[in-house]
């Protein structure tokens, strides 16, 4: 009997070199990525009167800097030609090259008007997406961890991350000792026209994955820039807490997004991650119908689970080997979108949330 094959995700892939322009004056580029679930990033390079634009600049650190200079130079470009960076969501491996292109090559940083400027702790735990994070000496990794066993907003602590994630970490912010968030030099609105690459693009402001996501549309070659609100084989990961620890049904503002991609009519969707494809309104429904079918298990458990924590609930939604903080925080997005909806009731026990859902 042959063990189950594991199904390599197109967001998994490494980067590779290659320039491939997917539609006039917009050129495809990868950044690598080395975190769980991902391996490369999708630098998308607009070019213009003006000299480029670049899109999701990557990681912090000198290894995916050098990778953007090597991918401006294969593309015919100089550091100098950047006039802009495009930060789709305030997430660092999408917005680490954005303050050295702003330093370097005097670029403008433009992001949604909502980019958040600071970082919860926790959300180092979420999926690698880190806070403004102080990199210190290897032997006070001990301090750090126990600085990050912070409490839960729904009971219990995170836990540390592994000594390989942190060296990770340092490694990417040796230079300046920290994770650098952009400041951004221009920020838009939902419907707002952004002008790069020789066109008009729609804003679309798309909350869910991030509060300050933001999109790319434009109607007249049919093109959809779609960060990570829309990928091709995985589903973005949604928090079950923002900043600060005040729940806003993150699932709700996520349906919504998802459901407004049907308001476009669009032939190419650039993701972040993953290769181009065309079925917008297609994917997004799909992404729908997975989160409905997590719903609908959370409801369907109450006969046998009629009071339980995020913990027991995250065991009833995920497999074994996905159980931790990032399957919890999950678990507790749908759990407070079954609340906010009038399906479930909370009380407190031992610092713990129960949850109890209706039958």
């Amino acid at each position: 009997m042959t063990g189950e094959r594991k199904i390599t995700k197109q967001e998994q892939e490494p980067a590779t070199d290659e320039i491939t322009e997917v539609a006039p004056g917009v050129l495809r580029t990868q950044l690598p990525v080395e975190l769980p679930g991902l391996g490369h990033v999708n630098c998308y390079l607009l070019e213009d009167e003006r000299g480029v634009a670049v899109i999701d600049p990557g990681l912090p650190g000198p290894a995916s800097w050098n990778a953007l200079l090597d991918r401006l130079e294969r593309a015919g470009f100089e550091l100098r030609h950047v006039h802009t960076a495009v930060v789709t969501h305030s997430h660092f491996d999408h917005f680490g090259g954005a303050p050295r292109l702003r330093d370097e090559a005097g670029a403008d940083i433009l992001t949604h008007e909502s980019f958040r400027d600071h970082f919860d702790s926790s959300e180092i735990f979420e999926s690698h997406d880190s806070e403004i994070l102080e990199l210190n000496p290897e032997e006070e990794l001990d301090r750090i961890r126990e600085m990050m066993r912070r409490p839960k907003p729904w009971g219990g602590r995170w836990s540390p991350p592994s000594d390989e994630d942190l060296r990770l970490f340092m490694k990417m912010g040796r230079r300046t000792r920290r994770f650098q968030v952009p400041d951004p030099s221009i920020t838009v609105a939902d419907t707002q026209i952004v002008k790069l690459a020789r066109r008009e693009w729609i804003a679309v402001h798309t909350p869910g994955h991030t509060s300050d996501h933001l999109c790319l549309y434009d109607p007249v070659e049919k093109l959809f820039i779609s960060g990570d609100h829309v990928l091709p084989t995985i589903t973005p990961h949604i928090a079950g807490h923002s900043p600060g620890g005040v729940i806003t049904d993150p699932l709700a503002r996520f349906f919504e997004s998802l459901k407004h991609m049907h308001d476009f009519d669009v032939d190419l969707v650039l993701p972040a991650h993953g290769h181009p494809f065309q079925d917008l309104a297609g994917r997004a429904d799909h992404i729908l119908e997975h989160h409905y079918e997590r719903l609908d298990i959370i409801r369907h458990a109450a006969d046998e689970l009629p009071e339980g924590t995020v913990t027991d609930y995250m065991r009833r939604l995920f497999r074994e080997r996905s159980w931790g903080d990032m399957a919890e925080s999950e678990t507790f997005a749908h759990l407070e979108h079954l609340r906010i909806a009038g399906e479930a009731t909370t009380t407190e026990r031992d610092g713990m949330l129960i949850y109890r859902v209706a039958l």
